[in-house]
């Protein structure tokens, strides 16, 4: 008896579960079309999606296909002017763009299909385009399945062909001629669906900064941004010139190749006295921000080219530190690492690039005796400092471990940066002092998200030789945290996120750490690591709605909202927030302000401002803006 109410219980719980199990059958299986998959996977043809905050947002992922499709018909000497606009940019999920160059103009019996149709068009074709970013043909189909309303207009010896599209769905197509002349090429114009990228809105800066890239790479080619004209004569040349201003510690070396069976290329290089070394790496236009294959080989080639110039076997480290360079290939068949083309994977250009760039190198120094004798200044001293870093790195270790044998005040996660996908979430938050990290530890995401407490306000670093640092235990500690306490090569966390109180306080605490990254790490800076988490300063309930305000004005609408019986509560700090409130503020929906600069030649005379000695200068800035205020 004991054995048969087993079987009957058993084969009850067996039937729950089936009640429970979807049925899996043929009715299940989906067959979905191109423009239907991208609007489904979005994330696998233009990166993150993003509102618009951070330059590598989905939105300005759209905008650069439309303008590389321009490019490419530029590079094939095809139209030396690209229109770019972008109305209401300011505007929460209502910009629109529209993009216009003057090549040859989408062959007028395919406009449909090259819009819409994934791998169709001329870029498979050597013989209509050599050197082209957009080889996979998607870019255009993903900005036309991604956007509320999307048009285009092709125009040929007078005659046009246009199509207009909802989300992918074709409306409206027409042909004709002109009864005017009107110069051949495409004009596209989209707006980009509120339904994907919520209350998005464009940042001029960051279209400005990719237009100018734009103009950089393809000397002689003219892009017009609202009405603001780019154009350069002296490609990478002009680039670094502006990056770097007057701080070459010897004139810029500069190199461009003829075409070959391999490619092209182009680079421009100097050094500094800054710490650390910067690149910027294109491919066919292409800004690649994770580097690849083109810029290792580059590396390699520069260092083998200083090698035999000297004759004298310099350590790679000795010889980079301090360098500022950019590189741009042009291939017929790029290989990128992701739809979003951020790497370069081919392995089959090394050798070519390496002896080319070792080649150019060692015949610039010969033709520039001053500027190699400043180089070989530079390379000695970098090697007396890496002497001397090596001995107090070596103290600073044996201090950290009769401490502890862990990192102290570091509340670490589970995945980090080199974890592949689970690793490009990796954040590290550090913060001022163990109060605000008790919130963020309570409600943090184990697996992904990291904490470094700082004790109080760190050391202000700004014109202290780099020993320094590692003489100071705090910042020898976040160091060591962050993984970066021999280079940046070892970073462990995708992001590092500045979290700290929106007071005096706080503030000085941001722009001391700030001054740290910029002073040392700076490259940290430019690739797009570092953050400012933005948390609220306004709590506005009643007792069915809570609403959470970033300033005042938020508050204020709130409060208009919810009705003058709201409470509203003032956060001073971020250990105020109850951690069960701190999650959605860490969490999907967590508000980073990303670090950047302008241009690497302001990152020394902004600091010196700020974080210099009291000068006049910054004394009178502070009293005219305390007497304005005042008033």
């Amino acid at each position: 008896m004991p054995a048969k109410k087993t079987i009957k219980k058993t084969s009850a719980k067996t039937k729950a579960q089936d009640a429970k199990t979807p049925v899996y059958d043929e009715s299940k299986i989906k067959t979905l079309s191109s423009l239907e998959h991208i609007r489904l996977r979005t994330g696998m043809y233009i990166g993150r999606l993003g509102d618009g905050s951070n330059p590598d947002d989905g939105i300005y992922v759209l905008l650069k296909e439309v303008i590389d499709n321009g490019v490419d018909e530029f590079i094939m000497g095809n139209g030396k002017l690209i229109d770019i606009s972008v109305k209401d940019a300011a505007k929460p999920g209502a910009a629109s763009v529209k993009v216009r160059d003057y090549g040859r103009g989408i062959p007028l019996g395919k406009l449909v299909e090259c819009v819409s149709v994934i791998n169709t068009g001329a870029k498979y074709n050597d013989d209509v385009f050599q050197f082209s970013v957009g080889l996979n043909g998607v870019g255009t189909k993903a900005v036309n399945a991604l956007s509320v309303y999307f048009r285009v207009v092709a125009v040929r010896n007078g005659e046009f062909a246009e199509a207009i599209f909802e989300r992918g769905t074709l409306k409206s197509s027409r042909k004709g001629k002109f009864k005017e002349k009107v110069k051949d090429g495409t004009l596209v114009e989209f707006i980009p669906d509120p339904e994907i990228f919520k209350n998005y809105i464009f940042n001029s800066e960051f279209i400005e900064k990719r237009v100018q890239n734009y103009a950089y790479l393809n000397a002689g080619l003219t892009l017009a941004f609202n009405g603001k004209q780019f154009m350069s004569k002296r490609g990478l040349f002009d680039l670094l010139t502006e990056e770097t201003g007057d701080e070459g510690l010897y004139p810029l070396g500069y190199y461009c190749g003829v075409h070959s069976s391999s490619g092209q290329l182009e680079i421009a290089f100097t050094h500094t006295n800054n710490y650390g070394e910067e690149y910027f790496s294109f491919v066919n236009g292409q800004y690649t921000s994770d580097g690849g294959t083109h810029l290792s080989a580059f590396k390699e080639g520069f260092l083998k080219g200083i090698q035999t110039f000297f004759k004298k076997d310099y350590r790679s480290e000795d010889v980079r530190e301090g360098t500022i360079a950019a590189i741009a290939v042009k291939l017929k068949n790029p290989i990128f690492e992701s739809q979003t083309k951020n790497k370069l994977g081919n392995s089959d250009i090394r050798a070519w690039i390496v002896q080319e760039v070792r080649n150019a190198v060692e015949d610039w120094l010969h033709k520039n005796p001053e500027a190699s004798k400043k180089l070989e200044h530079k390379i000695v001293a970098n090697e007396s400092l890496r002497t001397e870093l090596n001995a107090v790195k070596k103290e600073a270790r044996e201090a950290a471990k009769k401490i502890a044998l862990n990192i102290p005040k570091l509340k670490d996660c589970k995945y980090h940066l080199e974890d592949g996908k689970h690793g490009e979430e990796s954040t590290i938050f550090i913060t001022e002092g163990d109060s605000a990290a008790g919130s963020i530890v309570s409600s943090r995401d184990v697996m992904t998200q990291a904490i470094f407490a700082l004790r109080g306000k760190v050391e202000n670093v700004h014109g202290k030789k780099r020993a320094a640092i590692y003489k100071n235990l705090e910042l020898f500690n976040m160091m060591m945290a962050l993984g970066i306490d021999n280079d940046i090569e070892g970073l462990r966390y995708a992001r590092i996120v500045i979290a700290t109180d929106a007071d005096f306080d706080g503030f000085h605490i941001r722009n001391l750490l700030l001054t740290f990254f910029l002073s040392y790490f700076e490259e940290l800076v430019t690739a797009g690591h570092v953050f400012i988490l933005e948390t609220p300063l306004f709590r506005v309930r009643t007792k069915k709605e809570t609403r959470y305000c970033y300033s005042e004005k938020e508050r204020d609408e709130a409060w208009a909202a919810l009705g003058s019986q709201s409470e509203i509560t003032r956060f001073k700090g971020l250990g105020e927030i109850n951690p069960k409130e701190f999650g959605q503020f860490i969490g999907e929906d967590m508000r980073l302000v990303p670090v950047s600069v302008n241009t690497l030649k302001q990152v020394p005379q902004v600091l010196n401002f700020y974080m210099g000695k009291n000068t006049p200068e910054r004394r009178e800035y502070i009293m005219k803006n305390l007497i304005e205020v005042a008033i």
